[in-house]
C-alpha cells in the first residue's frame, strides 16, 4: 500500500505533494454539475485520490464514457488527461481502439447501469472477453437519471419508483455477469465507502486486464426514497462489505466505518435503510464459484456484498495475445508498419 501525507494542508502551509510533486488539486477537473449529494461525485473524489496516491501523471491517462449522468463524471477529474465521450453504450469499442493505438495509455472507463446493462450490454461482454486493460467503473443507481428516473436493468425485483410503480423484472447483477464471462478482476463497492473504494481503484489500476468495479451510487433525485433498493438508507441496511464500507447521504456527506465481516444498517435522510456487509478477511477472492455462491447468498439475504469479489492474475490480457508493441502505433515509422515482401510472400504461401 502506498503511504501518503494527508491531502488536506494545514492553514498557511503549502498543500502536500505526491512522489512526482503534484498536489491533489492537480488531479481535479471541472466543477460538478450533478445534483447535490449525488453518489457519482463521491466516486469522483475517490478516483482523484487514488490517482494522486499512486503518483500517476494525468497525461498518461485516457478517460472514456458513454451517455448518462455517470458519463459526465470524467469531466470532473484529471483535467489534463485525454478524454472521449462516446455514443450510448459504445464506450468499450472506443476503449479497445484507444488501447490498440497506444497501449501505454492507462484507460479509465466510467459508465452507468443503463449505459452498461442495457444498450451497452453486448459491448460490455466483448470487452471482458477480449480482456482489454481498462478500469471499468459502473456508477450504479438503478435508474435512468437523464430521462427522469425510469427503472434500469439493474433495478431489483420489488423496488419502487417515486410514483409507487413496482419493478417486476429480474435485475442484472453486473458482478455476477462479469465473473461468468471470465473477467479477471471483479469488485463491488458503495459510493459512501471512501477507504474501500480508493483501495479497489488502486488495485484495479495495478491489474493487467479488464477490471470491473460496480459501485452502488444512489440517485438523490429519483431513487433515494422509501422502497428503493439503491437508496442510501437501503444500501446501508443490506451492505455486506468484503473489506470495509462508508456512506454519503442525501445533501451531506456521512461516512460509516466498520470492520470486515460486519453488517451495518445505515438510515437515510428519507427514513429508508441500506444494509451493508463487508467480506471478511478470510474471504478468498481467487475462487470463481465461491464468488458466485457468495453473490447468490447475499441476494437471498437481501444484503449488498462489497469488496474484491474475484481476481484471476493469470488471465492473459488483450495486449499480450494480440502481440501489441509497446510503442504507440501513431509513432511507428512506415518501415515498421509495412510488411516486407518476404513476409507477404510467406502469408500468401500459407493460404494456398
Amino acid at each position: 500500500m502506498v503511504q501518503t501525507a494527508n491531502p488536506a494542508a494545514p492553514e498557511g502551509k503549502a498543500p502536500p505533494t505526491n512522489k512526482i510533486g503534484m498536489t491533489l488539486a492537480d488531479y481535479k477537473g471541472s466543477p460538478s454539475t450533478l445534483c447535490d449529494g449525488c453518489g457519482h461525485d463521491a466516486i469522483t473524489s475517490q478516483i482523484i485520490k487514488a490517482f494522486w496516491e499512486l503518483s500517476i501523471e494525468p497525461h498518461q491517462v485516457a478517460k472514456l464514457s458513454g451517455i448518462g449522468c455517470s458519463s459526465k463524471t470524467p469531466a470532473y477529474f484529471l483535467s489534463k488527461a485525454h478524454g472521449f465521450n462516446a455514443v450510448h453504450g459504445r464506450m468499450p469499442s472506443i476503449a479497445t481502439g484507444a488501447h490498440m493505438a497506444n497501449s501505454k495509455l492507462i484507460l479509465v472507463g466510467v459508465s452507468g447501469d443503463g449505459d452498461t446493462a442495457s444498450i451497452g450490454l453486448g459491448q460490455f461482454g466483448h470487452l471482458i472477453r477480449r480482456n482489454v486493460p481498462i478500469v471499468y467503473i459502473v456508477e450504479n443507481n438503478g435508474v435512468y437519471g437523464l430521462t427522469k428516473g425510469q427503472f434500469s436493468a439493474t433495478a431489483d425485483v420489488g423496488s419502487k419508483l417515486k410514483d409507487g410503480t413496482v419493478n417486476r423484472q429480474t435485475a442484472i447483477d453486473l458482478c455476477g455477469l462479469a465473473i461468468e464471462l471470465g473477467c479477471g478482476f471483479v469488485a463491488r463497492s458503495f459510493a459512501g465507502d471512501p477507504r474501500q473504494l480508493v483501495a479497489l481503484i488502486k488495485a484495479a489500476l495495478a491489474h493487467q486486464g479488464t477490471a470491473v468495479i460496480d459501485v452502488i451510487s444512489p440517485c438523490v433525485t429519483f431513487n433515494n426514497h422509501e422502497g428503493s433498493t439503491k437508496s442510501y438508507k437501503h444500501a446501508k441496511e443490506v451492505d455486506q462489505p468484503l473489506h470495509e464500507i462508508g456512506f454519503i447521504p442525501f445533501y451531506e456527506q456521512i461516512t460509516v466505518d466498520y470492520e470486515p465481516g460486519e453488517v451495518r444498517d445505515v438510515q437515510m435522510h428519507d427514513g429508508s435503510h441500506l444494509r451493508l456487509k463487508k467480506l471478511g478477511e478470510d474471504y478468498d477472492p481467487y475462487g470463481r464459484f465461491n464468488a458466485l455462491q457468495m453473490l447468490d447468498k447475499s441476494h437471498k439475504e437481501g444484503s449488498l456484498l462489497t469488496g474484491l469479489l474475484f481476481i484471476d492474475e493469470q488471465l492473459q490480457s488483450f495486449t499480450r495475445w494480440q502481440d501489441l508493441v509497446d510503442e504507440p502505433l501513431a509513432t511507428l515509422s512506415e518501415k515498421q508498419v509495412r510488411p516486407s515482401k518476404e513476409a507477404l510472400d510467406e502469408i500468401m504461401a500459407s493460404l494456398m
